[in-house]
């Protein structure tokens, strides 16, 4: 199948299957690890605008760049017009090439303090918080939505949010079809994907939602007409996606990774976690990721319980010893 590149205002994206902004994975650390491995675009983790704005330690970590880490988004989760425009704004002076709006978050946290996938409820507050950060950006802006907020809402508040979204001049729209209420239960409604590109053919749509293997990639692309398809849960621990997805598209096999592969990536990353976040942090952080690459690995249970027990750098280096060591690629 052959799979365009596309735009996003004047930013180009050569490959079409995209790491979305994943909550507490999508850091720089990780970024750079899909970048290597194939990702065209990506966005880091969702950032409250206060705390970009107020917060300059958790700033240099949320929004940290690298010269090889282009094109990005920066992802603003808010909900007062004249804050997220500020932080649009620093978004936009730290070198991001895209600002995204978060209207899709469906945790409770974010619920709880009317944030994120809340913002479905406040159609009004949504298109003038987009109006007030495209006028701030000097950056295309896209909006992060979900096809509805309950699944006993219809799609009103949807529609009501994406053309006013479009209507001030957002360049794009990523949509995960489902409502915030179920996150992530059931099969996601791919027909509503080719409903919105449909209504929206001269914007930038990317579809969100069940795009767990390389080829649900290329279908949803193939079945819905979107521009692009963003991989959430099913890049977690399995960066090699997007390089399978473009074998996939260039009508090859796409290959596994060996044993060595896994080892020198998994160690590359570790590298990266430590130098982002500390010798003492990035050990735990790279738990919870160790945990993810298990599931690529032949005996994944006993991998993910080695890597969930971490707490030292040499106890990392210690199980990628044990069960990747003697690995040849």
């Amino acid at each position: 199948m052959k799979l365009k590149p596309f735009q996003i205002g004047p930013v180009r994206v050569e490959f079409p299957v995209v790491l979305a902004a994943l909550a507490g994975y999508s850091d720089l650390a990780y970024r750079l690890i899909c970048r290597r491995l194939g990702a065209a675009y990506c966005a880091t983790e969702m950032i409250l605008d206060r705390c970009l704005l107020h917060a300059p330690k958790l700033q240099r970590r949320l929004a940290r760049l690298a010269d090889d880490d282009h094109p990005v988004a920066g992802q603003l989760i808010g909900r007062e017009p004249e804050t997220m425009a500020e932080a649009a704004r620093v978004l936009c002076r730290l070198g991001f090439d895209v600002v995204d709006l978060n209207f899709a978050c469906p945790v409770r946290k974010a619920l709880a303090r009317r944030r994120g996938g809340y913002l479905m409820r406040e159609p009004a507050l949504a298109g003038e918080i987009v109006g007030a950060v495209v006028a701030a950006a000097d950056r295309p802006v896209t909006v992060k939505l979900r096809q509805r907020f309950d699944l006993r809402d219809g799609e009103e508040a949807f529609w009501r949010i994406a053309e006013a979204a479009v209507d001030a001049g957002a360049a794009g729209l990523c949509v995960h079809a489902r409502s915030i209420k179920i996150k992530y239960v059931g099969p996601a409604d791919w027909d509503f994907l080719a409903r919105v590109k449909r209504r929206f053919p001269d914007r930038v749509i990317v579809g969100s939602g069940d795009v767990f293997r390389p080829p649900d990639a290329l279908r949803m692309i193939e079945q819905t007409g979107v521009d692009a398809a963003a991989v959430a849960r099913g890049a977690l621990g399995n960066p090699w996606f997007f390089r399978a997805a473009r074998a996939l598209a260039a009508g090859r096999p796409a290959p596994a990774p060996t044993l060595a592969e896994q080892r020198d990536v998994i160690r590359r990353h570790f590298d990266a976690a430590v130098e982002l976040y500390g010798p003492v942090r990035g050990p735990k952080i790279m738990r919870k990721f160790g945990i993810r690459y298990a599931r690529v690995h032949p005996t994944p249970r006993r991998v993910r319980m080695a890597f969930a027990a971490v707490r030292q750098p040499a106890e990392w280096h210690a199980v990628l010893d044990e069960f990747y060591g003697g690995a040849r690629g």
